[in-house]
């Protein structure tokens, strides 16, 4: 059974929907700032310049199967961008970075799994 079946099917629905439609700045600080934030995830993704969350789940669990530990979508330099940072099967930490309108792997950085000393 993969990592993805386990979660119940509406929870994952309900996640994806808040983070699709979510921006995560530091720097926005007042309520206001984060209404808008929302306000301008939600008409790129109806505007078709993001892919919805969901799409993007299912490539990245055939690409780079593990657990979902967070999604972030940012607009960086002009580009809508989806961050994941997965815990792979082997223990592995991988954060990938993507292309939110085509789903383009545009980086990925990957944290070994500490050993344990013998």
């Amino acid at each position: 059974m993969n990592t993805f079946s386990r979660f119940p099917l509406a929870l994952l629905c309900a996640a994806l929907v808040v983070v699709s439609l979510s921006l995560v700045r530091p720097e926005a600080a007042s309520a206001g700032s984060d209404e808008r934030d929302h306000d301008r995830a939600r008409n790129a993704l109806q505007a078709g310049e993001v892919l919805p969350l969901k799409s993007l789940l299912t490539q990245l669990e055939r690409t780079h199967p593990g657990q979902v530990l967070e999604v972030e979508l940012e607009h960086e330099h002009g580009l809508w961008v989806y961050e994941f940072k997965l815990l792979q099967p082997d223990g592995r930490l991988v954060r990938l970075e993507l292309d939110a309108r085509t789903g383009t792997l545009l980086q990925q950085r990957v944290r070994e799994r500490k050993r344990d000393s013998q």
